[in-house]
């Protein structure tokens, strides 16, 4: 069927039907009373940000909404918006005539002549409404207004100043929104162009980004790690105005590459100001004051012609497969997945039980900007900030601090926390770690035969109250109620392992594509090693299914992407004509609806012999087999038999999380129990004959556990240094490049099969 330059043809849909009733708000808040050291550091943070003096709350179009609530107090004066004084009925009356909130237009976003899909900044899509998702869509903007009703005295996002916790409300912080937009417009920023984000999770980078949607512009996250080259490709495909960074490093990147955006034309600065005053680029106190001269009329006039069918969101793909690919994201993706998709995960709102998040995963990541951001406005979390070297040891401290009643982490980062586990139990005592593993023995019992049961023995209950809480303690989980992971698969190791902690890990499966979780799993709605149900109004099917029902995941319903920027072939490729997104993912259903991944497409190997072999099943296997075993990846692809590329656990330096020589307590015990002294891997690699005949007899045992003989690896390798970020072979959220590694590695690889041929 012929398609439309940039756009696809729409599907039908049923009649949209109302959300459902509003909660009413609640009665009493949060005492907001300022006059400890701790909130006049606050005090100080939000005065270079907020304006002052007593003309400036004319100008707040949001207090029209707070009329109605009890206690709301503003700040009149130019000392602080925290320090609250009363407004008078003339100044409210006065504010509230300024504008009315947007209005959804229906015909708009419901028009017939609406495509599905389109491949343009500026363009609509006809919204995925059925009577399976039927309610009514709206915007970021409404999301975030009527949750100011409930939840505007509430703290919304938590940061260290000088080693102490300061928070911000949902008020000051939607003023902080309004306030980066108008300096956004002030800069130029035109309607469906850009404003790329270039820095760690901050109150900065979250006011930026709903500023820049409130703006009419489109949020665009670029990973931290990315280098010049990737940064300007980015920014170039985007048409960003505006980039913000948080650093000198950051800054440093985009002025190598500025002559070659054209769309360019300021630069903000916020966790360091430049060394030397330069053209266009802006300390964050600058950037928040120029928009002084943009009148609160202005930015409502914009607000109001917004549509949940507009872009609001770029989520760039890590690029594993060529250049990155721009996922556009509607308003309504936004702002349904942040709704509907939190609810099947068991996320609760702010007036029966406020949640809090840590933030530290990449919020130019689809799960992390979702499950942080976005999902905190629709139900009043409290965001907290970890420090920019989490990943590098900081996040438990910060975990202990915070005590989160919801966490998620990528599988490596849970995969760490049980390494650092393993590390310290073997430094303990005898008789701590003869506890532990006690603990631990009897409690993954229970959950792995009874993991439905909340009756506990006896035994059970003893080993949580004597040592496992203690744990969850030391790691910031004495209060977590909801750990989550995705973006990769997670071995069955990592799972009992904290199975035994009796910390249940819950998966989701989606893509940028869907806008994150498609499934969900949850407390109510779990089964180990799936990856939860669908997300009610969300709808699935498997083409190709073979005789075990395994199948390529085809997904449709209102988290589904509006399209691929500036690349219709590839938007063509991925929604079909019936506007199902066809994963790449293969997987099966169970009776029950649970969904479980096999596989990709992409990296199913097809070997000579015409075998298809999903490779993540033995790469898990060799893992759980060989716990000395960092990374396998599989190989065979059109070659006559399996071999495999090994990597070995290993510590990682404290300043740049590269995998460094020596090898992990658990890597150096698995060597002394088989009769090794090495504690390097370089002692290792082609030397060590009792490590190699240990996991020669490892891989022996996973084959003979294979299903056939085409399953079998044949052989293997040991790499001299881990899979790394910095290396290349993975990608921003550690998920394995396979092209990466099979060209980097392909001298090794070669080696394989040309001894077969002598």
């Amino acid at each position: 069927m012929p398609r439309n330059s940039g756009a696809g043809y729409g599907c039908p849909h049923g009649d949209p039907s109302m959300l459902d009733s509003r909660e009413t708000p609640q009665e009493s808040r949060q005492d907001m009373t300022v006059g400890t050291t701790q909130e006049k550091l606050k005090t100080r943070f939000l005065n270079r940000l907020l304006p002052g003096g007593p003309g400036c709350v004319h100008k707040l179009s949001f207090v029209r909404n707070l009329q109605c609530r009890r206690g709301v107090r503003l700040n009149v004066r130019s000392s602080s918006l925290t320090d609250r004084q009363p407004l008078s009925k003339e100044s409210l009356n006065h504010a509230l005539k300024l504008s009315v909130p947007e209005k959804v237009n229906n015909a708009q976003w419901d028009a017939p002549e609406v495509a599905l899909w389109t491949t343009r900044a500026d363009g609509r899509v006809r919204l995925r409404i059925d009577p399976s998702c039927p309610q009514l869509p709206y915007t970021v903007h409404r999301m975030f207004y009527e949750a100011l009703d409930k939840y505007g005295d509430f703290s919304a996002l938590g940061f260290k100043r000088q080693d102490k916790w300061e928070h911000i409300s949902y008020s000051q912080y939607y003023l902080l929104a309004r306030r980066a937009a108008k300096g956004f417009l002030k800069l130029g920023l035109e309607r469906a162009h850009s404003v790329a984000i270039l820095g760690f999770n901050s109150p900065e980078w979250f006011f930026s980004a709903v500023g820049t949607v409130f703006a009419g512009g489109i949020v665009t996250g670029i990973y931290t790690t990315s280098s010049p080259e990737a940064c300007q490709y980015i920014a170039y495909d985007c048409c960003a105005n505006v980039i913000v960074v948080d650093t000198q490093k950051q800054l440093e990147k985009i002025l190598k590459v500025w002559k070659q955006l054209p769309h360019l034309k300021a630069v903000v600065i916020y966790k360091e100001p430049p060394p030397n005053k330069m053209a266009n680029v802006y300390t964050m106190e600058e950037f928040m004051d120029l928009g002084n001269e943009v009148p609160e009329e202005a930015l409502d006039a914009i607000i109001d012609t917004q549509q949940p069918n507009q872009c609001c969101v770029l989520v760039y793909t890590s690029g594993t497969t060529g250049n990155p690919k721009g996922v556009m994201l509607s308003q309504d993706n936004i702002t349904w997945t942040a709704r509907y998709g939190s609810q099947a995960g068991d996320i609760r709102p702010a007036e029966v039980q406020q949640e809090v998040v840590v933030s530290y995963l990449p919020l130019s990541h689809i799960a992390a900007q979702i499950y942080d951001l976005w999902t905190g406005i629709q139900w009043g979390a409290q965001v907290c900030f970890a420090e920019p070297d989490a990943l590098k040891g900081s996040l438990v401290n910060t975990l202990r601090e915070v005590e989160p009643t919801s966490h998620m982490g990528v599988p490596r980062v849970w995969e760490k926390i049980m390494e650092r586990i393993q590390e310290v139990a073997a430094q303990s005592g005898f008789i701590r770690r003869k506890m532990l593993l006690w603990a631990m023995s009897v409690t993954l019992e229970q959950n792995l035969t009874c993991p439905g049961s909340d009756l506990k023995p006896f035994t059970t209950r003893l080993a949580d109250y004597l040592v496992l809480a203690k744990v969850r303690q030391a790691l910031g989980f004495a209060k977590c109620q909801k750990n989550f992971y995705g973006a990769a698969p997670m071995t069955a190791e990592t799972q009992h392992f904290f199975l035994g902690l009796n910390i249940r890990l819950y998966a989701g499966y989606g893509l940028s594509e869907t806008s994150g979780p498609h499934f969900m799993s949850s407390p109510c709605n779990y089964r180990l090693y799936s990856s939860g149900k669908l997300v009610p109004g969300c709808r699935v099917k498997l083409v190709n299914q073979d005789t075990e029902g395994i199948g390529e995941i085809c997904l449709w319903g209102r988290t589904i992407f509006m399209g691929y920027l500036n690349m219709e072939d590839k938007t063509c490729e991925a929604i079909d004509e019936e506007g199902w997104l066809h994963t790449g993912d293969v997987g099966r259903l169970d009776a029950d609806g649970f969904l479980y991944i096999t596989g990709r497409l992409k990296e199913l190997i097809i070997t000579a012999g015409g075998e298809n072999v999903p490779p993540v099943p033995i790469e898990e296997a060799v893992k759980m087999e060989l716990p000395i075993i960092s990374n396998a990846m599989l190989i065979g692809d059109q070659r006559k038999f399996l071999s495999m590329l090994l990597t070995l656990k290993c510590t990682l330096d404290p300043d740049t999380s590269d995998p460094t020589d020596n090898l992990t307590e658990q890597a150096v015990e698995f060597c002394q129990r088989v009769g090794s002294r090495a504690t390097t891997v370089s002692e290792i690699v082609g030397k060590d004959e009792a490590v190699y005949q240990a996991i020669e007899e490892g891989i022996r045992r996973v084959n003979m556990n294979a299903a056939a003989r085409p399953y079998h690896i044949q052989k293997w390798a040991i790499l001299e240094r881990d899979f790394s970020i910095s290396g290349g072979e993975l990608g921003p959220t550690m998920k394995l490049k396979r092209l990466t590694v099979l060209e980097k590695y392909k001298d090794i690889i070669d080696s394989f099969y040309q001894e077969q041929k002598m």
